[in-house]
This record gives structure tokens, C-alpha cells and sequence, in this order.
């Protein structure tokens, strides 16, 4: 498994430019990691590809 500094961590477009309150996500074909853009020492949350997706879908609705 990647560590976190060997991710590609990005931000959502509606993320401020201030650049603090922000979530964080890396994307690999078998997990979906999640992080706090203020802590990033602390253990990204990791989820699964489709529950990433059935997550972000209920944003989208």
C-alpha cells in the first residue's frame, strides 16, 4: 500500500483559495482515501471505489 505523501492528493473545485476547511481525496483502482486539507498527519480515511462513488452520488441528488 502507498503511503500518504506518495499519493496524488486533490481538492474539490469548490474549495476556497484560502485553502483551509477543505477535504482532500487520492484516488487508486482499489481504494478511495480521504483526508482533512488542516491535519494531514493524521490517517486518511479509505474506502472502497463504489462506496466512494455511492457517497458522492448522494451529493449530487
Amino acid at each position: 500500500m502507498s503511503t500518504t505523501d506518495e499519493l496524488s492528493w486533490f481538492k474539490s473545485s469548490y474549495s476556497g483559495t484560502e485553502g483551509d476547511n477543505c477535504v482532500e481525496v487520492a484516488v487508486l483502482p482499489a481504494a478511495v482515501h480521504v483526508r482533512d486539507s488542516k491535519d494531514k498527519d493524521i490517517r486518511p480515511l479509505t474506502v472502497t471505489p463504489a462506496a466512494w462513488t455511492a457517497f458522492t452520488a448522494l451529493l449530487d441528488g
